[in-house]
């Protein structure tokens, strides 16, 4: 990682985690360049990414402050990735699985009206990596995102596919999340055969319901977590 990204995530994990609050003016360049030793330019760039992402605004004089959180982006792969960093508010993690309630389901009906064979190649090849490595391991999430993202790409809409960043990132963020103190409650694996097998024998309702009850299925165990 550059060292204006090391700064940003830095920064960025503090904003999200509740360290640097909204309102609050973060130390002027000068001083922030002098203290952790690194260039002035690499703290601007760190700043106008975090900019970029709703979560500071800079003006003149007044200097750089953290924005509302109202202005955050938080479906930013990033953002959701730092909040996970440290302890997400269970009400974060719940809004997160509404979201997925709202767009996943819709999303698999309709991939099982346009998926392609190409589309239930890479369901499937994701499908054989989850149940090669588990969830429990790095590789095993990284299957299941591109799972999810692969069923957002079937969709052939470009609104839903320019949200397959952010479901991949909440998805695999919980996943991690969910079994941080303890094995994972059940394997969601038969769950995602049971999609897998709807969107390919083209049935949107099926598909839709499966995706239903994986996601459910997933916030009570993740909601299991949070009780531990």
């Amino acid at each position: 990682m550059r060292i204006h990204g090391s700064i940003a995530h830095d920064l960025g994990v503090a904003i999200v985690t509740g360290h640097y609050k909204p309102g609050d003016t973060l130390s002027g360049e000068i001083e922030f360049s002098e203290q952790l030793n690194v260039s002035r330019s690499a703290y601007r760039e760190a700043v106008r990414m975090l900019a970029a992402k709703g979560l500071v605004e800079s003006r003149p004089k007044a200097g750089t402050r953290v924005s509302d959180r109202s202005r955050w982006n938080l479906l930013d792969p990033d953002v959701l990735a730092w909040a996970f960093e440290g302890e997400p508010s269970e009400d974060f993690i719940r809004d997160l699985f509404e979201l997925r309630m709202i767009v996943e389901p819709a999303a698999a009906e309709l991939a099982a009206r346009r998926r392609e064979g190409a589309d239930l190649a890479r369901m499937g090849h994701a499908l054989e990596e989850m149940a090669r490595y588990g969830l429990a391991a790095a590789a095993g999430q990284a299957a299941d995102q591109l799972f999810h993202h692969t069923i957002l790409q079937a969709t052939r809409n470009a609104p839903l596919i320019s949200l397959a960043s952010s479901i991949e990132a909440a998805v695999g963020w919980t996943t991690i999340f969910k079994q941080r103190r303890r094995k994972l409650p059940r394997d969601p694996l038969p769950d995602h055969r049971v999609l897998f097998e709807a969107i390919a024998d083209a049935d949107p309702d099926a598909a839709r319901s499966a995706m239903t009850d994986l996601v459910r299925l997933a916030q009570e165990d993740t909601e299991l977590s949070l009780r531990d």
